[in-house]
C-alpha cells in the first residue's frame, strides 16, 4: 500500500499516553471504525472530550444505527457510511477499532504503516478511568464468558457492592467507566476480539474459561487466538484464574507477566488441591483464599444452589460458577455472598432453556452454543440426544466434536450454509447415527427442524439446539434462532 504524504494539523501531534478522562482532547483527531454499540461509545466520549472525530462504517445505516448515526451528526460527528466509506489518514492521531473489524482491514494495515495508534474501545475505556477507579474483574474464554460475567456481577452485589456487568456482554465497558456515578467494582467481559486491540490492561483479577478453536477468519491461527485470550492475565495484581482441565489456559498463566505477588487460581471439576476452587462431592470448595490451604477448605456453596426447577446445572455451567467464585474471592468476598449470589443467579435465554416437552421427548435451546467446544459442553450434559445443528461454522471443524459424543446421538437435524462440514463429521465419526438435513429455502424452517427432530426421537431422549455455529446465515442471531425454535415446538405441541 503505498504512503501518501502527512501533513499535520499545528494543533495536532499531542502525545496520546499524557490524555486522560480529564484532560482536553482538543486537536485530537480520531477515526472510529464501526458504528456498533462499542464504536458509537467510543465516537460519543471522545467528542465529548473535545476531540475531531470520524465514523466509519461499510453498512447501509437503517432502524437504530441510523439514529445513532444522526445523533452522533447532531454532536459533531462526521459519520460517513456505506461500501465505499473510507477517510485519508493525514493528520489522524488515532484509530478506534470496533470488534467486528478484523486486523487485516486496510484501515489497521495502514495507520499500522504510519505508526498511528490503533486502540479497541475496551482500551480507551482502560486510559480514561478516573484516580479512584473502580477494579475490574475480567473474563474471557471460547465459552461460557456471559454466564460466568453475570454469575459474578450478581456474587458482587450479594456482597452489597455497586458493581455492574459490562463489556462484551451488553453494555460497552466505556459507558461504565465515564458514568457519573462510580461504581466499586466492573464485571467484565472480554472478547479475544477485543483484547487484541488491548495492550495495559490490569485487571485486579482475570479468569481464562478455555480455549478451543474459533474466530480463525478474523484471527488467521489458533496461535494467534489464544495468544489474545491470554492478554487478559498481562499486568494482572490479585489472580490469574485458570481451568485445571484445559492446559492452554494454565500455559497462558505462566507466559503472562504479572504484577509482582498476582497468584496463579486454578478452578475445578474435580477434588481441589492448594491453591484452587474445585468440588468436594456436592460441595463447592475454596482452598484458595483460606488460611492452611494445604488442610483447610472454605464451603461457598453446593451444587443444590446451582440447580433450577430441580434439574441439575450441566457441568460446564458448574466450571463457570467455580470460576465466577475464584474471581469474587480475589477481590475479598464473602462465602456467604459467593452462596447467596450463586443461589439467586438465572440464567440468560437461550442457554440451555427448556422450551417444552412432547410425549416424553424434551426439547432445549442452547441456540447461544455457536462453536463446536460449546456445542460438546452440551451435548455431553445429556444420555441421549437428537442434536440440531449448522449454521456458519467460521473456519471451525467438527471431527473431535461428533467423536467426544456419538455414543449420546440418537440422530441429527442439520441447518444453514455448513451443514455440510458437520454431515462429512457424522459420516466419519458416527456412521450409524441417521442424519436428516432440511433445505435452506423452507419458509417454515423451524417447524420443519422440528418435525425432522421428532421422528428421530425417542421417549426419554432430548432434542438439543445446540448448532456449534454462527446463526447470520438464516437469522438475525443466535437469539432469533432460538425463539424460533421454541415458537415451532410450541406449535407442535399443539397438533
Amino acid at each position: 500500500m503505498g504512503h501518501r504524504p502527512v501533513t499535520p494539523h499545528p494543533e495536532r501531534g499531542r502525545d496520546l499516553e499524557t490524555l486522560g478522562r480529564d484532560s482536553r482532547w482538543t486537536g485530537v483527531r480520531a477515526v472510529v471504525a464501526g458504528l456498533g454499540a462499542s464504536g458509537y461509545a467510543a465516537a460519543d466520549t471522545l467528542q465529548h472530550l473535545g476531540a475531531d472525530v470520524v465514523v466509519l462504517d461499510h453498512a447501509i445505516p437503517e432502524g437504530a444505527q441510523r439514529e445513532k448515526a444522526t445523533l452522533l451528526e447532531i454532536l459533531g460527528v462526521e459519520v460517513r457510511m456505506g461500501p465505499e466509506a473510507g477517510v485519508p489518514l493525514d493528520g489522524v492521531d488515532l484509530v478506534v477499532a470496533s470488534p467486528g473489524w478484523p486486523p487485516s482491514n486496510p484501515l489497521f494495515v495502514e495507520a499500522a504503516d504510519r505508526g498511528i495508534p490503533v486502540w479497541g474501545e475496551v482500551e480507551l475505556a482502560w486510559r480514561l478511568r478516573g484516580p479512584d477507579a473502580a477494579p475490574w474483574l475480567a473474563v474471557t474464554g471460547t465459552n461460557g464468558k456471559t454466564t460466568t460475567v453475570q454469575m459474578l456481577d450478581a456474587i458482587l452485589r450479594a456482597e452489597g457492592l455497586r458493581s455492574a456487568a459490562v463489556g462484551n456482554v451488553g453494555r460497552p465497558v466505556l459507558e461504565a467507566v465515564m458514568d457519573p456515578e462510580s461504581y466499586d467494582v466492573l464485571a467484565v467481559e472480554l472478547s479475544s476480539f477485543q483484547l487484541h486491540w488491548s495492550s495495559s490492561l490490569s485487571c485486579r483479577a482475570a479468569a481464562v474459561l478455555n480455549v478451543a478453536p474459533d474466530h480463525l477468519d478474523w484471527h488467521g491461527s489458533e496461535a494467534e487466538y489464544a495468544k489474545a485470550k491470554g492478554r487478559i492475565y498481562e499486568n494482572a495484581q490479585m489472580a490469574c484464574v485458570y481451568n485445571v482441565q484445559d492446559p492452554v489456559t494454565e500455559q497462558l498463566v505462566m507466559d503472562a507477566d504479572v504484577v509482582e505477588g498476582a497468584r496463579a487460581i486454578g478452578f475445578t471439576l474435580g477434588l481441589p488441591g492448594p491453591g484452587m476452587i474445585g468440588l468436594v462431592e456436592d460441595v463447592l470448595a475454596d482452598r484458595a483464599f483460606v488460611e492452611d490451604r494445604q488442610s483447610n477448605a472454605a464451603e461457598l456453596g453446593t451444587l443444590a444452589d446451582l440447580a433450577r426447577n430441580g434439574v441439575e446445572a450441566a457441568p460446564h455451567v458448574v466450571a463457570d460458577a467455580l470460576a465466577a467464585a475464584a474471581l469474587a474471592r480475589a477481590h475479598g468476598v464473602s462465602q456467604r455472598a459467593v452462596r447467596d449470589g450463586l443461589r439467586g443467579f438465572e440464567m440468560d435465554a437461550h442457554r440451555m432453556a427448556p422450551v417444552g416437552e412432547i410425549d416424553g421427548v424434551r426439547w432445549i435451546d442452547d441456540s447461544k452454543a455457536t462453536n463446536p467446544a460449546a456445542a460438546r459442553a452440551s451435548l455431553q450434559s445429556f444420555e441421549h440426544v437428537v442434536w440440531i445443528a449448522g449454521g456458519l461454522a467460521k473456519g471451525a471443524t467438527f471431527d473431535d466434536l461428533v467423536a467426544a459424543t456419538a455414543d449420546r446421538l440418537r440422530g441429527a437435524v442439520l441447518i444453514g450454509t455448513d451443514a455440510p462440514l458437520v454431515a462429512e463429521a457424522l459420516r466419519r465419526h458416527a456412521p450409524q447415527v441417521p442424519v436428516i438435513e432440511v433445505a435452506t429455502g423452507e419458509d417454515d424452517l423451524m417447524d420443519a427442524v422440528v418435525a425432522s427432530a421428532e421422528s428421530l426421537a425417542r421417549p426419554g431422549d432430548v432434542v438439543l439446539l445446540a448448532p456449534g455455529c454462527a446463526s447470520m446465515d438464516q437469522f438475525r442471531s443466535y437469539a432469533h434462532r432460538g425463539d424460533s425454535f421454541a415458537a415451532a415446538v410450541r406449535r407442535r405441541a399443539e397438533v
